[in-house]
């Protein structure tokens, strides 16, 4: 006997009455009625059999125990035992027994409605809160896990390591990233599907590899997964187990993973900044192309403090003028003596405190942050103001050579602002170099070389810097506008030992004379690679054989020096 006196599913929960008795299946339904929609069956197989029609569909079960065909017992084993068939829901089970509550709780009930049957407002009350309940539970366990990976959520995982730390607060933990690189790009590459496929890869490695160490693991992000494990020492074995593992399911060798560790956490922090310390050197190497491994170290904090502090004292070190702008001679070596012919600008950072801080520190820095922006903007300005009083003073040419980097070249009006410059201090188009690495051609070609005819077609001059150490193809170079190319100093500094490097100047020299441009050599610090490269074509030179990059007054004595000699 099954009987569905209500359904109105889009409005009320269901709740799923298995009883044999008319009469109590009758004042049910009138009290439960007010609040729900009402199923009843006569025994637990109508039971099993409503609910596999719906399966998820009942909200709750109120269960008799004596009932023929199957009773109340039989029905719990059958219906826990198959969710996937049944659903979940929890079950109140109606008994007058006290000694039957105890089975009934080993075999999964919710609650108990005590027989005979009376008081509604306390049998609607029960149903309310063991609803109320499950969904809480329900709830709970839905964002718990990541569907794909079935890992810990990541909410869920940082409050279980807060629990980890107050069960076992003397065991020492390591915190462990695994980040898949150019995760967006993979997948616009593969495809979803071959993204899943590798992330169930990892998952699954990971799920073998906790119970191993009693840790805990969660999907972080899309491509990001984190692991609390007591202290170990085999995370290369591990970040190389999971590489072989990717590329056994992929037969891609393309895809690769950063793992970032913190060994030993400091407890004091809390989670998220545990995982923000071993996070930080997979970021900091996130265009490397290569599985790898990462120690987050005391060394490494400090050099991410001291980069902060950096950042954070830029606009004081512009506003108080604690970059300086310093010179390095370039000089015309063919003839009968060398000739100043011009300068780089390089700028150092001489700071009230800390002293001389290193550009090879501040430049990288800032290029990562975009903040070269504005470094670059200060250089040109003392660089322009620096030209037109030297050329007042000894009313000589001097043009210095400044840096355009490459988030320059994706400003709007950058035309404009060079442009604005030299009429600002009255200067020719020639007086101010642009200097653009090789590097930066080959990142975006067409951007790049746009750019560049425009500053051409202006005046300007442009001048392709560390010529060699990029990736310029010779038919990219014929369309490339440029007025000069600078050897980079890697080739002079091995020039005298290695006939390797020799033969990439002499190549180096011959392209310059093909292109019909000067080639400028850098890093030159002895008489002998100055005297080859003379023979060999070059026709500039900059580096310590003639100078160090000194301070404006210094370079003055350069002029001086170049004035008398003519």
């Amino acid at each position: 006997m099954l009987h569905i006196l209500r359904r109105d599913p889009g409005r009320k929960r269901k709740v799923l009455i298995v009883e044999d008795s008319e009469i109590n299946i009758h004042y049910l339904t009138v009290i439960v009625g007010r609040e729900y929609d009402v199923i009843c069956a006569a025994n637990g197989q109508e039971a099993l059999d409503a609910l596999r029609m719906q399966p998820g569909n009942v909200s709750l079960i109120l269960l008799d125990l004596i009932m023929p065909v199957m009773d109340g017992y039989e029905f719990m084993n059958e219906f826990h035992a198959h969710p996937e068939e049944y659903g979940i829901a929890p079950v109140i089970v109606l008994t007058a027994d006290r000694e039957a509550e105890v089975e009934s709780l080993r075999r999964g009930a919710a609650d108990f409605i005590p027989k005979p049957l009376d008081y509604p407002e306390v049998i609607l009350a029960r149903i309310e809160r063991s609803i109320a309940l499950e969904e809480d539970s329900r709830l709970v366990r839905n964002n718990e896990r990541d569907p794909l990976t079935l890992l810990y959520s990541r909410n869920f995982f940082m409050e279980y390591v807060r629990q980890f730390d107050l069960t076992d607060p003397e065991v020492p933990m390591d915190a462990a990233v695994i980040v898949l690189n150019r995760f967006y790009m993979l997948m616009d590459i593969y495809g979803r599907q071959f993204i899943r496929k590798v992330l169930k890869a990892i998952s699954d490695e990971l799920h073998r590899i906790l119970p191993e160490t009693g840790g805990l693991a969660c999907r972080s992000d899309p491509g990001c997964f984190l692991m609390y494990l007591p202290h170990r020492e085999d995370y290369d074995d591990i970040c190389s187990r999971l590489a072989a593992i990717i590329r056994d399911v992929t037969g891609n060798t393309r895809v690769n993973i950063h793992m970032g560790i913190y060994q030993n956490v400091l407890k004091s922090l809390d989670a998220e900044q545990r995982y923000e310390r071993a996070s930080l050197l997979c970021y900091d190497n996130k265009n490397s192309y290569k599985t790898s491994c990462y120690y987050y170290s005391d060394e490494v904090h400090d050099k991410e403090i001291f980069n902060e502090r950096l950042i954070m004292m830029m606009d004081t070190a512009i506003r108080e003028k604690q970059f300086v702008v310093y010179y390095q001679p370039k000089y015309v070596i063919q003839g009968k003596r060398p000739k100043l012919h011009s300068a780089e600008a390089l700028v150092r950072w001489v700071h009230p405190d800390m002293g001389l801080i290193s550009p090879g520190i501040f430049i990288p820095l800032f290029e990562e942050n975009g903040l070269v922006y504005r470094l670059d903007r200060y250089v040109w300005s003392e660089a322009a103001r620096q030209v037109r009083l030297w050329h007042d003073k000894f009313q000589k040419k001097i043009p210095v050579s400044v840096n355009v980097s490459r988030t320059d070249i994706y400003a709007p009006e950058l035309e404009n602002e060079l442009s604005d410059l030299l009429t600002l201090h009255s200067l020719d188009y020639d007086d101010l170099l642009l200097e653009i690495t090789e590097s930066a051609y080959t990142d975006d070609s067409a951007q790049i070389i746009e750019t560049a005819k425009k500053l051409r077609d202006k005046g300007f001059k442009i001048e392709m810097d560390d010529f060699g150490t990029g990736y310029s193809s010779l038919s990219m170079l014929t369309s490339l506008p440029i007025d000069a190319l600078k050897l980079d100093m890697s080739f002079v500094r091995k020039m005298l030992d290695s006939p390797r490097e020799l033969k990439l100047i002499r190549l180096i020299l011959d392209i310059a004379r093909f292109l019909n441009i000067p080639a400028i050599a850098e890093g030159v610090e002895k008489e002998e690679q100055c005297n080859l490269l003379k023979e060999m074509g070059c026709d500039l030179i900059q580096g310590y054989y003639f100078s160090k990059p000194v301070p404006p007054e210094d370079f003055e004595k350069l002029i001086q020096k170049e004035l008398e000699a003519a």
